[in-house]
């Protein structure tokens, strides 16, 4: 019979962090060694992002309010581009964690979780390695995409190198709060394929939140639906850190939902992981 993973060294804290930089390098490396996830859920933002500039870019920026509406063209484009951005760098870190979520479960029906039992590991290391590589890999991911924005056109003038951190702030945030409800997707699921698919609302929603538009200017019946939503908020608090606009009360909106989230998330990925390596 198995032993569970070493509890009596759950509480020596160098030897927990010495565990759980150990996984984290094997999840870098299996990120490296099978990048084919990694790319296609970055693809998604990317492709987004040109379908949106260049097809419907001068169309989309004539039907959103006159102040985005400065002249025809390459004006109208470009105000589009700098609305644009901030939403599709918050869907690239949904999407990225989708591949936290089935690596999880991959680990977890493929046996390698048994084979860590029978070794004097930190337990948590096992998801603190997942959660950890997910950031960086999801930093590395707004990175590119935020590059792409750049080489087309987007420009942030107006932020300070305050609120430069503080965006990158919010990023790292929300990342860590949807990688830890990723992960609890991926132990819940009974494979990676439902992995994957459980995972898909972190692609959905940014796709009803105001991305791509205001949400003053979605239908009456479907703003709520929008507007209290994780996504909108984190975008909008992310959109004034970058433009130099107003934030209002979404920073605070964001800052709640990031915290929540995190917090459901970890306790939710703790109880299904202690459940599962107890048994």
């Amino acid at each position: 019979m198995s032993t569970p993973l070493a509890p009596a060294r759950a509480t020596r804290l160098p030897l927990a962090v010495r565990d759980s930089a150990t996984m984290l390098r094997r999840n870098l490396l299996h990120a490296r060694r099978y990048p084919s996830m990694t790319l296609n859920l970055l693809l998604t933002p990317v492709m987004l992002l040109l379908l949106f500039v260049y097809i419907f870019g001068d169309t989309m920026s004539a039907g959103m309010s006159a102040g985005m509406s400065a002249g025809a063209g390459g004006a109208d484009r470009s105000a589009y581009i700098a609305y644009l951005v901030p939403g599709l760098l918050l869907m690239t870190v949904g999407s990225t964690t989708i591949g936290t979520a089935v690596s999880v479960a991959t680990d977890m029906t493929e046996g390698i979780i048994a084979r860590f039992r029978t070794m004097p590991i930190h337990r948590g290391s096992v998801l603190v390695g997942h959660v950890v590589g997910s950031v960086l890999q999801c930093v590395l991911s707004v990175v590119l995409v935020g590059a792409v924005a750049v080489a087309i056109g987007f420009r942030s003038t107006n932020a300070t190198a305050l609120e430069w951190l503080a965006a990158f702030g919010l990023l790292v945030l929300f990342a860590t709060a949807l990688t830890w409800v990723a992960v609890g997707m991926g132990l819940s699921s009974p494979n990676a394929e439902a992995a994957s698919n459980s995972a898909m609302p972190l692609i959905f929603l940014p796709l009803i939140s105001s991305t791509f538009v205001p949400v003053d200017a979605m239908p009456g019946w479907f703003r709520p639906i929008a507007e209290y939503q994780p996504f909108t908020p984190a975008i909008e608090t992310l959109r004034g850190l970058l433009l130099g606009t107003g934030i209002g009360h979404n920073g605070w909106l964001a800052l709640t939902w990031c915290l929540g989230l995190a917090v459901l998330g970890y306790f939710w990925s703790k109880s299904l992981f202690d459940r599962t390596t107890k048994r």
